[in-house]
């Protein structure tokens, strides 16, 4: 889809508080968890919901945090190539795919099942909680037409 509309809103400067209360859980969702499941989180999020600039952003993080190519690559047929994915990764990804998607079929009991064997209940809140956080700021995002590669942080 290509965006042909005219340049849109700065929802930091337009929202301020609304803007660092989404900071504000996307930095409390990742406490305690691993920073390379944050990012495949983040990035298998990114690839449903087509927002390229979130893509752009998490591949990149993920890349200076270490992460290897291939498994970057792998992330979009995660379970067709699961031999690339530890068990916890697997079910942090399968959770991803079912909140992402959550319109289309819900979250089924065997995916949260599978989560809630990986991850103590406070982990699995912080999974949960990443998922939304990153959904949140795909949308944001795609709505004010954000640019893959110009992310301020660099």
């Amino acid at each position: 889809m290509t965006n042909t509309c005219t340049p849109r809103i700065d929802f930091a400067a337009s929202a301020p508080r609304a803007f660092k209360a989404l900071i504000g859980l996307d930095a409390a969702a990742r406490e305690g968890l691993d920073p390379a499941l944050v990012e495949l989180i983040q990035i298998r999020s990114s690839q449903l919901n087509g927002c390229a600039y979130c893509l752009h952003m998490h591949v990149g993080a993920a890349r200076k945090a270490g992460e290897d190519d291939m498994r970057l690559h792998m992330v979009a047929v995660w379970s067709e190539a699961s031999h690339y994915f530890s068990a916890k990764e697997r079910a942090a990804l399968a959770l991803t795919e079912a909140v992402t998607l959550i319109a289309a079929d819900g979250v089924h009991d065997d995916v949260y099942a599978r989560a809630a064997a990986q991850f103590d209940p406070a982990e699995l809140a912080q999974v949960l909680a990443v998922i939304s956080a990153i959904n949140t700021w795909n949308r944001i995002a795609i709505t004010t037409a954000r640019v893959a590669g110009t992310d301020e942080r660099r």
